[in-house]
């Protein structure tokens, strides 16, 4: 039998109405995903907010929203140091799990006993520049980069190596069952190993590239990964990329985000690296590898590459890796509302 629970949360927003409208609809989707919740569960919203937040009615934007349910709604008093610009919330539902609280943007600041340790899920297609922009916002926010491709690619360079049809379940569940892949570090430099052994210089080439794109399709090959991301994510702060990040590895991620680029931008970057890498390639190999893959991870039966509902998209077709982690970062701070 369900329990009555409160669901706390709060979001802060600039004063306009489209910030107040998008902040609003935003922090009770969140409230409803990550309690597993619907309008159906839902007793009443209790919504108050700072007087400093005049331009619109949070109540009004979680209405015209679609939420269907009891609202009350209420002007908070003025506070000396008390946060400006906020909304919040509290949701009385039927559950019969604990209470998810959820906060978000500036408003993470009230609760550092529930926000200082989170996820950060940034998926995309091969050669978006997920790696390059996920280094950058760890060594800026100071967490760990777990780098869930390298993991994949270790694992199809070991079928390679054993001469292994990647596309074969069976073959390649046989040849990697007793595969012990992990990721180490060394005086702050990311090590990816494969029993033991350091694979990082082996696993950036197109041929290892394809093969991990193949393996990841099996369940067997996601499932023997799955448990090694989420116990690192669980420990400490961290920053996943990847095709499935946001839906099936970290699905209750605090922040989620889908970083992409044409095929034309992403080959080019590609190749760029492979060139600056001393490797002998051709460009349209590189594009029909990039379109190849793209296919492959959008269409596989297991976790297909695709966006969170939650998350926010991010196009860097004329964007560098450093503004990307830029927006990231101040996303995750609070300073973009």
């Amino acid at each position: 039998m369900n329990k009555v629970i409160s669901i706390r949360g709060a979001v802060t927003a600039p004063n306009t109405e489209d910030g107040i409208r998008s902040a609003s609809a935003r922090l009770i989707e969140r409230i409803y995903f990550k309690n597993g919740i619907a309008d159906k569960d839902v007793v009443n919203i209790i919504v108050t907010v700072t007087n400093d937040l005049t331009a619109f009615s949070p109540a009004r934007a979680i209405r015209e929203s679609g939420h269907a349910v009891p609202l009350i709604t209420a002007v908070e008093p003025n506070i000396a140091g008390g946060i400006e610009k906020c909304i919040r919330v509290m949701v009385t539902a039927n559950s019969d799990s604990e209470p998810y609280h959820i906060y978000l943007n500036g408003a993470r600041a009230l609760r550092t006993d529930l926000t200082d340790v989170y996820a950060i899920a940034l998926d995309g297609p091969s050669g978006a520049g997920k790696s390059t922009v996920a280094k950058l916002v760890s060594k800026e926010l100071k967490i760990t980069y777990l780098d869930t491709g390298a993991l994949y690619r270790a694992l199809g360079l070991v079928c390679l190596d054993n001469g292994v049809d990647v596309k074969d379940g069976n073959a390649v569940e046989k040849c990697i069952k007793d595969v012990n892949v992990d990721i180490v570090y060394q005086n702050g430099v990311q090590i990816v190993t494969a029993d033991g052994v350091d694979v990082s210089s082996k696993i950036r080439t197109p041929e290892v590239s394809m093969a991990a794109s193949a393996v990841s399709a099996i369940p067997y090959v996601r499932q023997k990964l799955l448990g090694l991301q989420r116990g690192i994510a669980e420990k400490s702060s961290v920053i996943l990329d990847g095709r499935d990040i946001g839906t099936v590895v970290l699905p209750r991620a605090e922040f989620k985000f889908f970083l992409t680029a044409s095929a034309q931008v992403r080959a080019k970057r590609r190749f760029d690296e492979l060139i600056a890498k001393g490797q002998t390639v051709v460009y349209e190999d590189v594009y029909n590898d990039v379109v190849t893959r793209d296919k492959n991870d959008s269409t596989r039966a297991v976790a297909p590459l695709k966006c969170a509902f939650d998350a926010t998209e991010i196009n860097s077709d004329n964007m560098t890796a450093e503004q990307v982690a830029a927006f990231i970062c101040s996303t995750v701070n609070g300073d973009v509302l």
